[in-house]
């Protein structure tokens, strides 16, 4: 009996042996299929099957390498200790064999998860994730591994019979040092293993064996390094992790070294003096307040206090009790606190809000001075002041730092440190070094290496951040606004609560004018065209507007800040009252309003989403996404079960007219690749959590930070803050600078060590809604020799057809100038173009293809320069086409002959009209010359000749300046053509006949 040692039925195989008599085993050792010896079956094969025999032929086929290693980071992860973490889905093997073994571990699991970290604090809850794996039922299976309040390892497993089953290391995780943990399971054992440092000294190990087997099956559902939904993160830094899937490994067996050791140092340096600075802060700050205190406790009202303080002994401050060395180490730190003013009161009294308070503090002084007209040309000054400031805990001062490191901005450019500070600034969940990551991280810019779970999980984090940050009614956010410094009509919308618009809008909302209380109340609640945020004054203006005016929009804003309390006292019942009569006008957000009402505080589903479907109808985006979450809760009326496909539906179409909650869960679908009809896909997540986090009302303070300071001409200030906000991805502050670079070369040459231009337009044609006219920009860069870049035609023409491709006519333009050039362009950018192919055979179709559709895409109502190069390409290949006919050459020279003979008949025609005007002088001389005409004998005869010989020299002499020799042609062809009069007749016809064959030569070519 033969069996298939991968296929076998081993319970049917066990029956069998039990009967045996006798065993024989033998190894049968098959030859591969290419060393078999040929046969003939002496039969024709199908045509089809013969071509694909002949392609295969002489092919030996090859099965693609495949490890079991999975590599699931490789670069330092920044974990907040959030409900954040990195998405990982693993899909089968595409080896067979490879597969088979998988399968059958699913109840004796094999595998080796090595993960490094750097722990800050233990867990601030009961568990926090490290790494764990969830099922497709959204529940926990194995292997959990998380960390406890004390430090311990907590590991999760999931039996066979599906029970659950979790042990307890009795060592601890080190803090503040970088560490391995090596997770093997062997069937039912599980041992864990942490090593310290790069050389990988063992610090613990335990073991643990289970009296069950233990259900594994890495293929469903999807891991998580850090925190989920369901659990929150460790706080500190993932290093490389690595995941062995079908392999049990020895600690020497593993090859997992510390990625980024560099970074990794100095990310463990920094820990270990910022804990010094913050010790120093928190005693610096307690004997300060101790010497305010006893200052204050000094005055006295009664007369023994008087004596006492008069005779007795004196107060003593406390010393400071740090030696010459620590305050030599410090001499920055320690000048920065003895500058402060330490009469101002702090919000709290903890020592931790106490030391960010402080760094706060320097940070703003630090700013003020590099955004002066002179602070850049001393950026390295500021250094040791923002490096203090993101030590005391204020992590806007890591930005600063991470950027001008990365960029060079007033410093010698340092990846290390500028990966330093961005790790340290996004672990404290400061948003614009967040978004930089994920930026970074998506397109793999400055060296980052490109890992799109890994962005998600940042630009994620931010997006919701953003959802709550608008429901912040204090703080410095500002409306994120697409304000281009090419678009003068917005720069002359901006304006300031002193500015023109805002003024004439206050008065015309005093009036009573409903759409200007309306703007006025927006342009405050939420910071927008230049106006400070100020909620207070918007809920007034909403306030008015709603009860005086009684305005649909105003009341249901008012409503809105009723219902929440933004700012004011919660007031449900005139809010509700405000939202019907809103509604009732046919306003489509209150409709909506109404149906939240209903569902959040009566929970009659029902009235909700009948008001919701209402308001669907009327095209409310809110609604869309309202009534997706009643089929994702299993709530929507006569539909108890949940329905994640229409949930989904309803979420996509809020997400397109800009809904952001809808985006975010668009984006987690499409992360998770849940849904039958959704596959996974990372980078559109990507695309939708990006658009939300963009709008982030801090990201927005910054941009109009750099918006004001290029309005007042500040141009250090805006190259500051466009530099701050373009490093997070946002591509109107990339384009924005690039163009501030242009027309302020000498602002970016001294204080930047990269090409500003070359660089942001580079970003911002990166971006998925970059504007035409970077794709232009960085054609022309591509196109023309700079001074670190050679000339590259075909990645000029590939930006160029980018910016053809959303419409742009100068985009076909500059593509038909490349071929007049004589380049060609290739064939993947003439399929992008959508060029049909039997106009590719001709530069000339390709032109006057491309010529057409600039023509197409360009203003029709002017003369556009498509229209002129288009007429001047017709003209051009009409004169071409002219010049190669023989007809058309015969009759351009009789037309030439023609145009020579009327041009002689004129001049013909003018010496005559000369002459008549000549002869009444001449006859007036011979009279006067003959004195007396009654006596005319010879001698008076001969008188009047040389009267009349003068004359006639006269009348040579003028003809000579008349162009004699043109004249005595003219004589001649006159007298030819008196003696031949039908020759005039003739050359008048063919002229006619030359006319009427060029007209109908150029109709014919342009139809």
């Amino acid at each position: 009996m033969i069996i298939h040692r991968d296929t076998e039925d081993q319970g049917s195989r066990k029956d069998e042996m039990v009967h045996k008599v006798a065993e024989s085993i033998a190894f049968l050792q098959t030859v591969t299929p290419f060393e078999r010896p040929f046969k003939d079956h002496k039969k024709c094969l199908a045509w089809n099957i013969e071509v694909i025999w002949k392609l295969k032929a002489n092919r030996i086929p090859r099965c693609s390498y495949e490890d079991d290693m999975t590599q699931l980071l490789s670069f330092p992860y920044a974990s907040s200790g959030e409900n954040n973490g990195i998405v990982k889905k693993l899909a089968r093997f595409q080896n067979r064999e490879l597969e088979a073994i998988r399968q059958r571990h699913a109840d004796y699991p094999m595998f080796t998860i090595s993960t490094w970290l750097y722990l800050l604090h233990y867990c601030k809850s009961p568990l926090c994730g490290i790494v764990h794996h969830i099922d497709p039922n959204n529940m926990y299976t194995t292997p959990l591994l998380f960390l406890t309040e004390e430090g311990h390892a907590h590991i999760q497993v999931q039996l066979v019979n599906g029970t659950d089953l979790a042990v307890k290391t009795l060592f601890r995780f080190p803090l503040m040092r970088w560490f391995r943990i090596d997770l093997a399971f062997h069937g039912r054992q599980i041992t864990l293993k942490t090593l310290i440092g790069e050389d990988l000294k063992i610090h613990n190990d335990q073991s643990f064996s289970f009296k069950e087997e233990i259900y594994f099956d890495d293929t469903s559902g999807y891991f998580v390094l850090g925190g989920s939904k369901y659990v929150s993160g460790v706080e500190g830094f993932f290093g490389p992790v690595k995941y062995y899937r079908l392999r049990v490994l020895e600690t020497g067996e593993i090859v997992n070294p510390l990625a980024e050791s560099e970074t990794a140092s100095k990310i463990d340096l920094y820990y270990k003096r910022c804990t010094g600075v913050q010790e120093i802060v928190q005693v610096y700050d307690y004997i300060v307040r101790k010497g305010l205190a006893s200052n204050t406790d000094c005055i006295s009202h009664n007369y023994y206090s008087n004596l006492s303080d008069r005779y007795g002994d004196k107060p003593v401050c406390l010393a400071f009790p740090w030696g010459k060395e620590m305050m030599n180490e410090y001499h920055n730190l320690f000048n920065l606190l003895h500058d402060m003013d330490w009469n101002l009161p702090f919000a709290t009294a903890k020592p931790r809000d106490v030391v960010v308070e402080i760094g706060r503090r320097i940070f703003e002084k630090t700013a003020q001075k590099l955004s002066c007209t002179a602070g850049l040309n001393d950026a390295s000054s500021v250094i040791p002041s923002l490096m203090d400031s993101s030590c005391c805990g204020y992590h806007k001062a890591s930005y600063y730092l991470a950027v001008m490191y990365e960029t060079g901005l007033g410093v010698a450019v340092d990846p290390v440190q500028g990966r330093l500070y961005s790790l340290v600034g996004a672990q404290e969940d400061e948003r614009l070094v967040v978004m930089k990551l994920g930026y970074k991280h998506f397109h793999g810019i400055d060296n980052y290496p490109v890992d799109w779970d890994l962005s998600y999980m940042y630009y994620s984090n931010i997006a919701k951040k953003t959802i709550q940050d608008r429901q912040t009614v204090n703080g410095d956010q500002a409306y994120v606004e697409t304000v281009r410094l090419t678009d003068d009509e917005m720069l002359k919308a901006q304006t300031k609560e002193n500015g023109d618009i805002f003024l004439w809008l206050k008065h015309e909302a005093a009036r009573g004018d409903a759409l200007a209380q309306q703007r006025l109340a927006q342009m405050l609640f939420w910071g927008q065209q230049g106006v400070s945020k100020n909620a207070q004054a918007a809920i007034e203006w909403y306030k008015k507007g709603a009860l005086e005016n009684e305005d649909p929009v105003l009341m249901y804003d008012y409503a809105i800040v009723l219902f929440k309390g933004q700012g004011v006292t919660k007031n449900r019942r005139l809010a509700l009252k405000l939202m019907k009569k809103s509604a009732s006008k046919g306003f489509h957000q209150a409709m909506n309003g109404l149906g939240w009402y209903y569902h959040t505080f009566k929970k009659d589903y029902v009235k909700a989403a009948k008001f919701w479907r209402k308001a669907d109808r009327m095209g409310n985006v809110d609604s869309a996404y309202n009534l997706g979450t009643l089929y994702l809760d299993g709530l929507y009326p006569e539909q108890p079960e949940r329905n994640e496909t229409r949930a989904f539906e309803y979420f996509h179409r809020a997400s397109m007219d800009g809904h952001f909650e809808g985006a975010i869960l668009c984006s987690h679908y499409y992360m998770m690749g849940s849904l039958e009809n959704i596959p996974r896909d990372p980078e559109k997540a990507i695309i939708w959590a990006k658009q939300v986090a963009e709008q982030n009302g801090y990201l927005g303070h910054a941009i109009r930070k750099a918006l004001d300071a290029y309005l007042e001409m500040s141009w250090h200030e805006a190259l500051l803050y466009y530099i701050l906000t373009a490093e997070t991805g946002i591509e109107t502050s990339q384009t924005n600078l690039a163009f501030l670079c242009e027309e302020r070369p000498e602002l970016a040459k001294r204080y930047l060590a990269t090409d500003c231009v070359r660089r942001y337009y580079n970003f911002s044609v990166l971006q998925v809604n970059a504007p035409p006219f970077a794709y232009l920009k960085m054609g022309d860069l591509y196109y023309y020799n700079n001074q670190n870049q050679s000339k590259d035609i075909e990645l000029s023409a590939l930006m160029y057809t980018r910016a053809a491709l959303q419409g742009d006519s100068q985009g076909f333009f500059n593509l038909a100038m490349l071929i007049e050039e004589g380049y060609g362009l290739p064939g993947y950018i003439l399929d992008h173009l959508k060029i049909d192919t039997t106009l590719r055979f001709s530069n000339m179709s390709i032109l006057e293809e491309l010529y057409k559709r600039c023509w197409t895409h360009s203003n029709q109502d002017s003369v556009s320069p498509c229209s002129l190069a288009l007429l001047y390409f017709y003209l051009k290949v009409t004169w071409n086409s002219l010049l190669q006919s023989a007809v058309v050459y015969l009759s351009g020279t009789l037309l030439v002959l023609t145009l020579i003979a009327f041009v002689l008949q004129y001049f013909h025609r003018m010496s005559v009209v000369y002459v008549h005007s000549a002869t009444p002088g001449q006859a007036q001389d011979v009279y006067t010359s003959t004195g007396n005409t009654d006596n005319i004998t010879g001698t008076g005869q001969a008188d009047s000749i040389p009267a009349n010989s003068f004359g006639q020299h006269n009348l040579e002499r003028r003809l000579w300046c008349r162009w004699e020799t043109v004249l005595l042609l003219n004589d001649i062809l006159k007298q030819t053509l008196w003696h031949h009069r039908h020759l005039g007749k003739w050359l008048v016809t063919m002229l006619g006949i030359c006319i009427c064959m060029c007209y109908i030569g150029f109709a014919l070519h342009f139809l």
